[in-house]
């Protein structure tokens, strides 16, 4: 490992939303057309609210809430109340929303899509949401995938259909880490698919992030947690959603 001083891997929860319901969906199957809806994994018959609760109870820290498109705002609101400052929030937000969310409850918000246009990264977007919120209230979401196999990652945004130039590698998290607090990566390709953690993906984030990062996409068991702790040595957190019971997983 990396250091001396051996970190621990922890598992933080989810909630993702949409259509204003919580469900699992697979990743890559994310569109805007209307006439292509994602796979659905698993949909909630619980409300948003009473999954944060059900993760009050239980003192878990650090997870988040992502809003899938559009009609997800009343439900994340809720959320936030049932679980404040224990929740993050991500999806759509800007420099404009970003304290109304602080403001409900939420310890952080996630922000991709904004700080990125035509496929780069967009140095004065960042400094405004900088500016808006303060690093030290703000994750940055490198989900990321790859373009060919055997490649580097990507970093991908809107509804992670569209690649960036970005690649996810220790030169990027280094030049991040000044503006955020935290990273959050999915690994999209894997993501909501229960087909094992991006080994490869993993290490990278243990071995070069210089901040907290969590890491989500393809966990099946306790056994894959224990495996991002064994990759990263102890420094990268992990989500797991549709292999969870909560989400009908087993």
């Amino acid at each position: 490992c990396y250091s001396r001083v051996i970190p621990m891997t922890r598992f933080r929860p989810c909630i993702d939303l949409h259509a204003g319901v919580v469900k699992q969906i697979v990743g890559s199957t994310l569109s805007d057309d209307p006439d292509r809806p994602p796979v659905e994994n698993f949909v909630a018959k619980r409300s948003p609210a009473e999954f944060a609760a059900l993760y009050a109870q239980a003192q878990l820290e650090g997870g988040h809430v992502i809003m899938l498109g559009p009609g997800n705002e009343a439900s994340a609101l809720a959320a936030l109340a049932a679980y404040p400052g224990g929740l993050q929030i991500g999806g759509g937000i800007n420099p404009q929303n970003a304290t109304r969310y602080l403001d409900a409850g939420a310890s952080h918000v996630i922000v991709t899509s904004y700080v990125f246009r035509d496929g780069r990264l967009d140095e004065e977007r960042l400094a405004e949401m900088v500016k808006a919120v303060g690093p030290r209230r703000l994750v940055l979401d490198l989900s990321c995938r790859r373009r060919a196999p055997g490649g580097p990652f990507y970093v991908v945004t809107d509804r992670w259909q569209k690649f960036t130039d970005l690649t996810v590698d220790g030169t990027t998290l280094r030049r991040l880490a000044a503006s955020c607090a935290e990273f959050l990566v999915h690994a999209v390709d894997v993501e909501g698919k229960q087909s094992g953690v991006e080994r490869e993906l993993v290490e990278v984030l243990g071995r070069e992030s210089p901040l907290p990062v969590t890491y989500a996409g393809g966990a099946r068991s306790l056994e894959d947690l224990d495996l991002v702790a064994q990759l990263s040595c102890g420094r990268v957190d992990v989500t797991v959603g549709s292999a969870l019971d909560i989400f009908g997983g087993g």
